[in-house]
């Protein structure tokens, strides 16, 4: 009798866990986009609001402590703080997701290999999201929807 109940109970929770699972695998990328976008954009936003908050710090930084090479410090905090200003506005509104996600991927890429290499596991959280964004886009809650349905008459 107790097996019985035993195969009963862990049908149940196959079940169970069939159903999670079909109920997660169907959730919309446009939902899962949409906490990409932000928290992305959040981590650029606020590295170029720390930056403005000081310059002088800032280009003091980019000559002593990031040295990017080829690049002379002021040219490269200019450069920087343009990208991380532009960059997050474009991602938040879903506009032109797929070139600011390859743009901010560069940038990582240039972080990871030249200014803090050791930070590699935050830089791959970075990169992850990032790659998302540049391979699937920024969803249909976006901006870049709206012109491709306007425009090019995809649904």
């Amino acid at each position: 009798m107790n097996h019985i109940l035993a195969l009963t109970e862990r049908s149940r929770l196959v079940a169970l866990a069939a159903r999670v699972l079909g109920w997660l695998d169907a959730t919309p990328y446009a939902l899962l986009a949409l906490p990409l976008r932000f928290a992305v954009a959040t981590v650029f936003w606020n590295s170029a609001m720390s930056k403005l908050a000081s310059w002088d710090t800032a280009l003091a930084l980019f000559a002593d402590e990031y040295r990017v090479p080829l690049l002379p410090p002021e040219l490269a905090a200019y450069m920087a703080v343009s990208i991380e200003l532009s960059a997050p506005v474009l991602l938040v509104l879903g506009l032109a997701t797929r070139p600011a996600a390859a743009v901010l991927l560069g940038m990582t890429a240039v972080i990871q290999t030249f200014v803090y290499p050791q930070a590699w596991p935050t830089h791959l959280q970075w990169a992850a999201m990032l790659w998302v964004l540049l391979a699937r886009g920024a969803g249909g809650l976006s901006i870049d929807a709206l012109v491709r349905k306007r425009w090019l008459g995809e649904s």
